[in-house]
């Protein structure tokens, strides 16, 4: 019996091939400094694991509305209108087991075979797997680093209205770049579809991001607890959908996830409500670390056209070196010990390009940057 065509079509995440190998080297005794995984190194917040253990004491084990508890959705929905002025209806909330599964299901929902939908290169490695595996086609717009990797509008324009949406992400892995609200104004105006997601809101350095709901209630954002709240071993997402949709959401989820963690939603509404200052604290942290990391990488020679000023990132030009991301990534790990991502897995346009992620202690950001130093020493030798 032959596999489904749309598995087989799937690309492995080579950010999770490098960290395979780093933890195959970690096992023959390797020390690893790793710069390539997105994931917080900070502990959860004290309130939402208290949260998690008093749902359990309390009995909240069982399954849930297959929305997500009450409770959740109205502390969501009064999120977004403390932080954005937005009005959210929490019935048109979904809570999903991770922001990846809901793009699954509002990508099955929404898509047809063939249809195209506008990703942005360089984008997330996983997104052209999500909308393939939906039967749509990726259809890439460059980011040009000259251009702050701001997303051109113009180039949307032209392929309209031969497409079915635009997949965003502000503020953007990998470059870390914040959407102008210009930009994300001008998409809702043009009549298009936008998947909005919005997973690094909260991990801002500079200004602040923009909600694509302050534009236009006829999209679909995306967002979650793992990077702002350090919970991504929590698995715990959700989208807010036009109401019309809701229905048919509510629908494949009972179906395909009957519902989400209900130990993990009851964390969800401490994290909401519990957390600002620890919070606050991880996002000062992250930000002494950018402005070390940043300064470092030029100290070293990669190229950095525009700061980032978002999530946990900085991409970085390597072409001085090499055009050659993969196998750059690979040499790094096994002659330095140091894990980054390589440009290439985040789209055409990445390839020289290498992404570190600051989302580790500044001990290990300074280890990392010694011991790419001699690499590189050596690579010039």
């Amino acid at each position: 019996m032959e596999c489904n065509p749309l598995c087989q079509e799937l690309t492995s995440f080579r950010v999770m091939d490098v960290l395979e190998r780093a933890s195959e080297l970690e096992r023959q005794g390797r020390h690893i400094i790793h710069l390539e995984i997105g994931e917080p190194d900070f502990p959860t917040p004290a309130a939402v694991k208290a949260a998690a253990v008093a749902a359990i004491e309390a009995g909240h084990t069982h399954y849930t509305h297959s929305l997500g508890i009450p409770e959740l959705r109205e502390a969501i929905a009064d999120h977004y209108h403390q932080e954005y002025g937005v009005v959210v209806d929490p019935e048109r909330i979904l809570v999903t087991p991770g922001t990846s599964p809901a793009m699954l299901l509002v990508f099955s929902l929404m898509l047809r075979p063939g249809q195209r939908v506008i990703l942005t290169d360089p984008c997330y490695a996983c997104y052209p797997n999500f909308l393939r595996f939906a039967g749509a086609v990726p259809h890439f717009v460059p980011l040009r680093p000259e251009a702050g990797f701001q997303l051109d509008v113009a180039a949307v324009r032209e392929v309209l209205p031969d497409v079915a949406g635009i997949l965003i992400n502000s503020p953007a892995n990998p470059t870390g770049v914040v959407l102008e609200s210009r930009a994300l104004k001008e998409l809702a105006d043009l009549g298009i579809t936008v998947f909005s997601d919005e997973i690094y809101h909260g991990l801002v350095y500079t200004g602040r991001a923009r909600s694509m709901l302050e534009f236009t209630d006829d999209c679909f954002v995306f967002n979650g607890f793992s990077k702002r709240y350090a919970m991504t071993g929590w698995r715990l997402g959700y989208v807010i959908a036009p109401e019309r949709y809701v229905e048919r959401l509510r629908t494949m989820q009972q179906n395909f996830f009957l519902c989400t963690s209900s130990i993990a939603q009851w964390a969800g509404v401490a994290a909401l409500t519990q957390t600002a200052a620890e919070v606050e604290h991880m996002r000062a942290v992250y930000d002494e670390r950018r402005h070390y990391l940043i300064a470092r990488l030029q100290q070293l020679g990669f190229g950095i056209g525009v700061e980032p000023t978002g999530a946990f990132y900085v991409f970085a030009d390597a072409r001085h070196w090499t055009e050659d991301s993969v196998g750059f990534a690979f040499d790094v790990l096994e002659r330095a010990g140091v894990g980054v991502a390589p440009g290439v897995d985040f789209g055409p346009s990445g390839e020289g390009f290498l992404r570190f992620s600051y989302a580790n202690s500044v001990e290990h950001l300074e280890e990392g940057m010694l011991r790419l130093e001699r690499y590189l020493a050596e690579r010039r030798a």
